[in-house]
């Protein structure tokens, strides 16, 4: 238990010297955790198996549904308007609700379209990343969305809802996919 606390810790604390390693560490875990998905059966994308909390199509979901988050409140504030984090209908106190409905909103469609969706997203973030200045990206106080809450830097904000995700979810799928196969 102690390793995977230090673990989580050492993730969290994760710092980039500039936009491009950032990015590069976003596509490497990206790369890690999309490929997981390349074997998961269709039919199997919404099967919740007891160790593993979350379906494949759920953990495609969360990540469709931060990435959407992170890059609207970004869009919402270059467009000289207020940006509610996390959502106007969801407080940080109420993230199970946010869940459920990242759960709705993408979880009926295909493993493929959530995964096409998922690229495009992570390409945007990316994208956007490499637009921001030194000051920008690890300055405090760049964005009124980023103090609402933690008062992060903009490049904590995108490390929790990317690379940390993506590689907290790896060994998830990974366990999901060895219990889905023994379950045949």
């Amino acid at each position: 238990m102690k390793i995977a606390i230090e673990k989580n810790w050492r993730l969290m604390m994760q710092t980039y010297s500039d936009q491009s390693e950032l990015v590069a560490k976003i596509n490497l875990a990206y790369s890690k955790f999309i490929n997981e998905f390349n074997d998961i059966p269709e039919n199997k994308r919404t099967l919740l198996l007891v160790p593993v909390d979350k379906t494949p199509s759920q953990m495609l979901s969360y990540q469709l549904g931060w990435l959407t988050l992170l890059l609207s409140w970004e869009e919402q504030e270059s467009a000289g308007k207020s940006a509610v984090t996390p959502t106007p209908d969801f407080k940080w106190n109420n993230l199970g609700g946010l869940y459920r409905q990242f759960y709705t909103e993408f979880g009926n469609q295909s493993l493929a379209s959530q995964r096409d969706k998922l690229d495009q997203l992570v390409q945007q973030t990316c994208s956007w990343i490499l637009t921001l200045s030194i000051d920008e990206l690890f300055g405090s106080h760049q964005r009124e969305w980023a103090n609402n809450q933690a008062q992060w830097p903009l490049w904590k904000w995108i490390h929790i809802n990317t690379v940390a995700p993506f590689t907290n979810f790896r060994p998830k799928i990974r366990k999901w996919k060895k219990l889905a196969v023994s379950a045949d």
